[in-house]
């Protein structure tokens, strides 16, 4: 008899885990999907953090192809399963895409000698799906999986999960309880297997299992820093070799590396994130030549080990980093202004001058803001032309928390083995590595 799955979170990784069971025979009817946001047909461009394919799968369409980036995957499964599951994660995009003759495989094979003297440079595949056909794959993924028989429950907030009961209560967004004041009605779900599968603004519902259960974890490190934002003909010898480069470099006696992260080119826009209410950033590209901007942008990254509760530690800092209800932009002696959306409004920041740098943003990063400050020195002397012609939105934050441990043949809690952590709840940072977590999970349960 077929058991009855749940999927909180229909970002990418809870979307291939319903595929992968589907495709192979799974009844639809017998999987349900509940998430906070909304299907693709009523989605905004704007909500960006909930909905279906989530975060990344609406706003990022670069698909990384490499173990080392994006979280653990091989360690679960081995380096060979790994680059299969990634395979699959990347086909399931082509296959919804409405032009899958454009999806384009990048490759750099040699780091240039003008970068060695200040950085390393991390050379791997990329998959450019473009951020304009994001929202036609979403319909068509989305129409495929309902044809299948797929249950989805939208604008749905999980209220609670039983692991004892095996059920899961939500908040039911069209009832209301005949009371005074009107209560919402809670409703419950069962389920024989769950997979939790939420991003990043499940990653607080996350922690709190995690606490309740007294589940046994890894402490995962602090992952914070800023969006960079320049013209990009300051950077065109390098995106020549490789268009989404990863600059990095590591001072491992203070605990702290640094990257670049997530770089934008030609039709290059900064996002607003906003998370427990307060504004962080991100980037995108478009493909559509009708968008093209000639910029820039890429997150510099810190990862900061050794802070005691970094999932705090970075909320607190986050929290810190508001003004007037939005995050800062700074750029030296105001020679930038922030930049606007593809949507064509100003990017949400309060533009700060370097007396506030020092006395608000420095000290509300612990002092670690010194090596981005550092960091953007050195791409100054690689590549000269830059000068103080750049600006930066502040913060850009990765809110990991603790990473649970796992059963590595099915990714399973270890004393609740018909729950499986996928994605964000267990430390993913990457698009292809939350579906291919995902889809290992799916061929367990197949």
């Amino acid at each position: 008899m077929d058991k009855k799955i749940v999927i909180v979170g229909a970002g990418v990784a809870g979307v291939n885990a319903a595929t992968k069971l589907v495709d192979n025979g799974y009844p639809g009817e017998m999987i349900t999907v509940i998430d906070m946001g909304k299907d693709p047909y009523q989605r905004k461009p704007e909500e960006v953090m909930t909905g279906f394919l989530g975060a990344g799968g609406w706003s990022d369409g670069k698909l990384t192809y490499h173990t080392a980036i994006g979280g653990q995957l091989s360690k679960y499964c081995g380096e060979e399963k790994a680059m299969e599951l990634m395979d699959q994660v990347i086909t399931n995009f082509k296959r919804f895409h409405p032009k899958p003759e454009e999806v384009q495989c990048s490759n750099p094979e040699a780091e240039p000698d003008f970068i060695k003297p200040y950085f390393g440079l991390r050379l791997f595949p990329v998959w450019h799906v473009g951020t304009d056909y994001l929202s036609e794959i979403a319909k068509n993924w989305y129409d495929y999986l309902v044809s299948k028989g797929v249950q989805f429950k939208w604008e749905t907030k999980v209220h609670a999960i039983d692991f004892e009961d095996q059920n899961v209560s939500f908040i039911d967004p069209t009832q209301v309880l005949l009371s005074n004041p009107p209560q919402p009605k809670i409703e419950k779900l069962i389920y024989d297997k769950l997979i939790f599968a939420v991003g990043k603004s499940g990653i607080d519902f996350a922690q709190e299992l995690a606490n309740q259960y007294e589940l046994p974890d890894e402490p995962k490190s602090v992952q914070i820093g800023v969006r960079f934002e320049a013209p990009q003909k300051h950077f065109q010898k390098l995106i020549d070799v490789s268009y989404d480069f990863k600059l990095y470099r590591k001072f491992d006696n203070e605990g702290v590396s640094l990257r670049s992260f997530c770089t934008n080119n030609n039709a290059a826009y900064v996002a607003v994130e906003e998370t427990y209410g307060d504004h962080s950033y991100n980037g995108h590209a478009k493909k559509d030549e009708r968008y093209r901007n000639d910029m820039t942008n890429f997150g510099i990254l810190m990862e900061i080990n050794g802070i005691e509760d970094p999932f705090a530690w970075s909320r607190d800092v986050v929290n810190q980093l508001q003004h007037a209800g939005t995050g800062l932009y700074y750029s030296p002696n105001f020679t930038r202004k922030p930049s606007t959306t593809s949507e064509g409004a100003i990017v949400s920041s309060k533009q700060i001058s370097t007396d506030v740098l020092s006395r608000i943003v420095e000290p509300a990063m612990g002092g670690y803001f010194k090596y981005v400050m550092d960091f953007i020195q050195d791409m100054k002397k690689v590549f000269p032309t830059l000068q103080d012609d750049w600006g930066i939105y502040i913060p850009e934050v990765k809110y990991l928390s603790p990473e649970v441990k796992v059963d590595y043949s099915n990714l399973a809690l270890s004393d609740y083995s018909n729950i499986h952590f996928v994605g964000d709840a267990l430390s993913a940072r990457g698009i292809t590595v939350s579906g291919a977590q995902a889809i290992y999970v799916a061929e367990s349960l197949l």
